[in-house]
């Protein structure tokens, strides 16, 4: 491997020195929770250890009392309505089966809601969506609570589900674990055909049979959705940071080789504990783990959600990013990959053309990626150059293609589609923000408007069916934020926003909510923290004033005289609509303590304020 770029270096000592308080107290943590018996369940008393036997056939129950039999948890977030985690509904037998096979016992530990982003777009439900994340991991952590096990199997796909399970396993971080992937659904209709129609109805040139039929022939089957969203850049991360099984997220759920992959997860970690070859999941991802998850972030052009969940995850582990950090790696990264939204192929593709093995092959072939880590494979990277192929009933890791199968969707660092990486840090009298830039044309990247100012996504809706938003403007949406209102994804506004685009107007959006990673060709400064209702400058912007939108230079700006602004007070909101239904009212607690989007916009106090 090439020695690492200079620049890469600084920001990640940077990162470790910021973070050696926090983290030191962490590892000292977990290491007080190392199990001092022969495995984990030895320090329980017999009618604890009773209890946990219970429900088990003799046959387990016999080994479960032998010395030295490791027994494997698992935290599954099955449901059979979510596409991504329905096929885990077969995953607990197989690795039941292969972990007797290697001498060792499993349990369910615990389950997890996972609930999808796209059912509840637009809806009530979406302002539960990013503290699930949190309920998640706290539901992890009960799981595990139960010190029956000996390593743990984590089996997620989705938007907060991967970063719960990974923030309620590193509380248990003295545990080793292996992340568990189903895979992506296989292709449906053409992504620029599925936005062709979408905006057809948006400009009620379509009916709702038209859209259903289109949206139907999209997402169809078991799987992840196939687009580059927060979902399949979960995946990206989790092989970036060496918690998969190399190349194993994007195989499509039901195939021999989904299976293989998953029952090859439970033998390699028997085996492991065993032979005491793989570290603690705590003391295995280190502050360069989570940088190239970053540089995978950035290399990828990946979801915008994780300028929060990369954070989260990291403060679980007593690691400090920020997003000064997401912009300067951003800066020195070359962009890789075009996958829908930032192009027209999808994840299928870019796994036939070379897919992540390549990607990571050229990163650290390129000295931009740390081989310096520890992996649930061993150390370094080297692994994760490689891709599995079912040979004769058995798996074997092949090196990645030496040569992109398709450049329009996959490059190599000498000729990439960008520079530099796929997000950008926003700041100026505003606050600090986040855009994609990957996915936005090059002319619309800089606008000059006046603001029109809004408080609820709705109320957008019904300004564009009355015309009023023939014009270039910002749009400004307010409140939106984890205090707020949860922080809902405001996908609804991306037809509108991008028909008054198409118009020719100069359009751009400015919110304390979010976009996702499926978020596209209107620029949008997101995350803007602090949010309104904590005073940030957001919540000063008044309809007419001149923003200054530059997602080049990074600079977002209200161009009003600095005494005005400063004497100016964020109005009263009126909350109330947000407060209660569907679940909401369980949540208020959840909101009244949340952090902002650049610290994770967590719930949890102590270690992650």
């Amino acid at each position: 491997m090439n020695t690492v770029n200079p620049a890469l270096k600084a920001i990640t000592e940077r990162i470790i020195e910021r973070s050696r308080p926090s983290r030191e107290a962490y590892l000292k943590r977990i290491r007080a929770l190392k199990q001092q018996g022969r495995v984990e369940r030895d320090q329980l008393g017999c009618s604890n250890l009773a209890h946990g036997y219970a429900a088990m056939p003799k046959t387990i129950k016999i080994e479960m009392l032998r010395p030295n039999v490791p027994n494997l948890g698992m935290i599954t977030a099955y449901n059979d309505m979510v596409s991504a985690h329905q096929p885990f509904a077969e995953f607990p037998a197989w690795v039941k089966d292969e972990a007797f096979k290697h001498g060792a016992t499993a349990q369910v530990a615990g389950g997890t809601p996972a609930m999808c982003d796209g059912i509840t777009q637009g809806y009530e439900g979406m302002e539960l969506s990013l503290f699930s994340r949190d309920v998640i991991a706290m539901s992890t952590a009960i799981g595990l609570s139960h010190q029956m096990f000996d390593g743990a199997l984590y089996f997620g796909v989705c938007d907060k589900i991967v970063p719960g399970l990974m923030i309620g396993a590193l509380s248990c971080g003295h545990l080793p674990g292996i992340f568990v992937p189903a895979g992506p659904m296989t292709s449906g209709i053409a992504n620029k055909e599925k936005a062709r129609t979408r905006q057809q109805f948006a400009e009620g040139k379509v009916g709702r049979d038209a859209l259903l039929a289109s949206e139907m022939g999209s997402y169809h089957s078991p799987g992840t959705c196939t687009f580059y969203g927060t979902a399949n850049s979960n995946q990206m991360m989790m092989e970036m940071m060496g918690v998969h099984l190399p190349a194993a997220a994007f195989f499509n759920p039901y195939t021999p080789m989904r299976e293989a992959l998953t029952r090859y997860a439970a033998a390699h970690m028997a085996q492991s504990i065993k032979n005491q070859t793989i570290k603690p999941l705590g003391e295995m991802l280190s502050e360069k783990s989570f940088v190239n998850a970053l540089i995978g972030l950035m290399a990828t052009g990946g979801s915008t959600n994780h300028t929060m969940h990369l954070v989260a995850m990291a403060r679980a582990a007593g690691i400090i990013l920020n997003w000064d950090d997401f912009d300067e790696i951003s800066s020195i990264i070359p962009l890789l990959i075009r996958v829908y939204p930032n192009g027209q192929a999808d994840i299928n593709h870019f796994a036939a053309a070379g897919g992540l093995p390549f990607v990571i092959r050229e990163l650290r072939d390129a000295g931009l990626l740390h081989d310096d880590v520890d992996t649930v494979m061993g150390r370094g990277m080297e692994a994760y150059t490689k891709e599995p192929f079912l040979i004769d009933g058995r798996l074997e890791w092949r090196s990645a293609v030496a040569e992109s199968r398709d450049e329009e969707i996959l490059r190599p660092c000498a000729r990439p589609f960008s520079p530099d990486g796929g997000l950008r840090l926003m700041k100026g009298n505003i606050g600090r923000g986040v855009i994609k830039v990957s996915a936005v044309r090059e002319h619309c990247r800089i606008i000059e408007a006046p603001a029109i100012v809004f408080d609820d996504q709705r109320e957008v809706l019904a300004a564009f069916e009355r015309g009023e938003l023939e014009r270039d403007f910002v749009c400004v949406v307010r409140f939106q934020g984890p205090r707020a209102n949860g922080m809902p994804e405001l996908h609804k506004l991306t037809p509108p926003l991008g028909i008054l685009q198409d118009r020719g107007f100069k359009v751009a959006l400015v919110t304390d909510g979010r976009m996702s990673g499926a978020s596209g060709k209107v620029p949008a400064a997101i995350h803007m923290s602090p949010e309104a209702l904590l005073g940030g400058g957001i919540g000063k912007i008044r309809t007419g004033d001149l923003i200054r939108f530059n997602s080049i230079t990074g600079e977002l700006s209200a161009l009003v005289d600095e005494a005005e602004w400063n004497a100016r007070e964020t109005p009263e909101p009126d909350l109330s609509r947000n407060a209660r239904g569907i679940g909401r009212e369980l949540f208020a607690g959840f909101r009244s303590i949340a952090g902002s989007a650049e610290k994770g916009a967590m719930s949890f106090g102590g270690e992650f304020a």
